[in-house]
This record gives structure tokens, sequence and C-alpha cells, in this order.
């Protein structure tokens, strides 16, 4: 029996045939329309239906080049189910270089949404239902604030087996188990029996090639796990990601200018020195220190801090991680033939 069509926003998309959907928002105040666009890419063959989304936060642009190479990716020619694909889904922060929507509220933190609330409960509440509900899995790309950065990592809820199991099959470096947020994409979606990575990397507004390329090889790998593309048109990862249960920020114990001494994906122990503290006079020097063993997978980049600053993102190592894990990453992606200079401009 032939695949049915797939349907959204009143439009029939084929099987075999890709299409992209606008779905009304809103419109700027110069009255030019704003709307939610969706790739729509429906395989031949029966599988899963799943969704990518980046830039929720409008400042997160390393999401919308990991969509961008995707798309480009030869191995979708062979795709089994569905894959919905949206670059920008805060079209107004990315226009205005902002993570926020134009009133200040953090989209994030707006679902399930509603369709006559807020501008961010109206556009949450589109997403949520014309593409999240529609599909058993997500990946939502995200990267650190402006002035911070994070080693690629994937974010998991605290006890959900087979999320666990997609995100140790993405590759990245660092699997956190992070606590689902009121109002947050992760959790809202887990209310509906969507499943959802988070994968975290890089710098707001920045783009950071190893975070990209790890992007785009996860997704494809999680693909391949659920059997949406062939297994021989991807390559596992070779390095065994950190299983990471908890992480903390250690922040800065004085305000002054900051030197660091350790880069994100490195291991430090009790004692380790982090960074120093200085006043501008040169008078007093304060160090951080690692207070308990663990893997850094953020950190602040401005020099300049204020007393109660976040300046390392910690997290616990499970000590049966593989010890290798970050280096490994670097030198698979720079050898992987799916990344060919000629494939990634």
């Amino acid at each position: 029996m032939p695949r049915q069509p797939f349907e959204i926003a009143g439009q029939t998309i084929r099987p075999g045939s890709i299409e992209t959907v606008h779905l009304p928002v809103s419109s700027l105040p110069d009255h030019t329309p704003v709307s939610l666009s969706v790739q729509v890419h429906h395989g031949r063959r029966e599988g899963p239906v799943m969704f990518v989304s980046a830039a929720v936060h409008g400042d997160e642009v390393i999401g919308v080049e990991i969509v961008r190479r995707l798309l480009r990716a030869p191995q979708l020619k062979s795709l089994r189910g569905t894959l919905l694909v949206v670059p920008v889904v805060n079209s107004f922060g990315f226009l205005n270089r902002s993570r926020y929507l134009p009133d200040r509220r953090d989209l994030n933190r707006c679902f399930p949404g509603h369709r006559s609330g807020s501008l961010g409960a109206r556009l949450a509440h589109i997403f949520l239902n014309e593409v999240v509900q529609r599909c058993e899995v997500g990946i939502d790309l995200h990267s650190a604030a402006i002035h911070r950065t994070n080693l690629p990592q994937i974010r998991i809820s605290p006890g959900d087996r087979p999320t666990r199991e997609m995100a140790m099959t993405f590759g990245a470096p660092v699997v956190l188990s992070s606590p689902l947020r009121d109002g947050s994409l992760r959790a809202e979606a887990a209310q509906h029996g969507t499943s959802v990575l988070l994968y975290e990397a890089g710098e707001g507004l920045r783009f950071d090639e190893m975070a990209v390329r790890a992007g785009v090889a996860g997704i494809l790998r999680v693909m391949r796990g659920l059997a949406m593309l062939p297994a021989r048109s991807v390559a596992p990862a070779k390095a065994r990601p950190y299983l990471c249960e908890s992480s903390t920020w250690l922040r800065a114990p004085v305000g002054g200018l900051l030197r660091t001494f350790r880069a994100e994906g490195e291991l430090v122990q009790p004692g380790d020195l982090l960074a120093t503290i200085s006043d501008p006079f040169g008078g007093a020097e304060t160090d951080l220190q690692a207070p308990s063993p663990g893997i850094l997978i953020g950190r602040a980049i401005l020099p300049v801090v204020n007393e109660g600053d976040a300046i390392f993102h910690l997290a616990a190592l499970n000590p049966r991680a593989a010890d290798d894990t970050v280096e490994d990453l670097a030198a698979q992606l720079e050898r992987d033939p799916l990344f060919d200079e000629d494939e990634i401009i």
C-alpha cells in the first residue's frame, strides 16, 4: 500500500516530496508578515515523524547553520518517515539579534502557549500544535547566551531512558541530565509524549565549526538509530559521551578582571586553578579553584566580571566515562568524509 500524504496547515505533501510551509504568526508594526516556516521532507517509506528546530532564542545562530547543513546532507535522499525542519522559530529575536521576543519574554518559557495570549504565547501555541505534537521525537538546537560558550552537549530529562539512549547515539562529548523547567518546550513536549533532545553548543551570535559539525553529525546519527536513514549512510560515534547526572555554576567570588586558565571540555580535579580575578590596580588577586572533579561544559568569555557572575559550568563525571571523548570528537570531525569542505560552504 502506498504511503499516505502528510497534512500540515491545510497543505498536502506527497510521499517522496519536499515542501516548505509558511504558518502565519503575526505581522511587524510596518505590516510586514511574519511566518513560522517549516520544511517538510516526507519520505516514500514509512517511519517516524521527527522535528529539528533552531533559534527558539533568536541569538542562537549556530542552530540555524546546523539546519542549513543538515538540509544539504545527501543522506536525506534515503529518508524513511517524515522530517519537519524549522530553521528559525523566533523570527522576531533573530531579526533583532536578540535572545528574546520584542516584549522581552523568553519564548522557551511560554509553552504551551495560547492562541489569544501574548506574542510569545501565540508563537509557542502554533509551534507546539502544528509541529511538535505531530512528531514522536525532536531535536531542539541551542547555544549559550551571549558572552558565554558551551561545549557541545545533549540535555535530557532525568530518568528518561529512551531519550538517554538517543542522546548516547547522538555522540556529543557530554550527556547531561537536566530537570525540566516550567514553560519550556522540552517540558511541554514530554507532557504530550514527544521525546526531545536539547543540543547546546557554542556562543550566541557566533559560529563555532566543531559545534556545527557535531550537531549535524549527531542529528544524522539519531535518524540512523531511528531507522530513518540507512545504517550504512552514517557512521556511529567512535567515542562514548560522558554521562553526567548533575552540574553547577562556579561563580566569581569578587569583581574585577578575569583571566581563565582552563577551557570548556577540560577535565579538572579538586583544587585545580581555573581562573584568577584581579582588581584594576593589581593590588589584589583572587583565585577560583575547582571544588570537585568534573568536566567543564561552559564558561564565561568576557574578561570583566562582577561578584557572583557565572564563570565556569562544571558537570559531575560518571567514573565509567571514557577519558578521551573530547579529543576523539575533534579528531573524528576533522577526518569524517561527511564534512568535506565542498559540502559545508
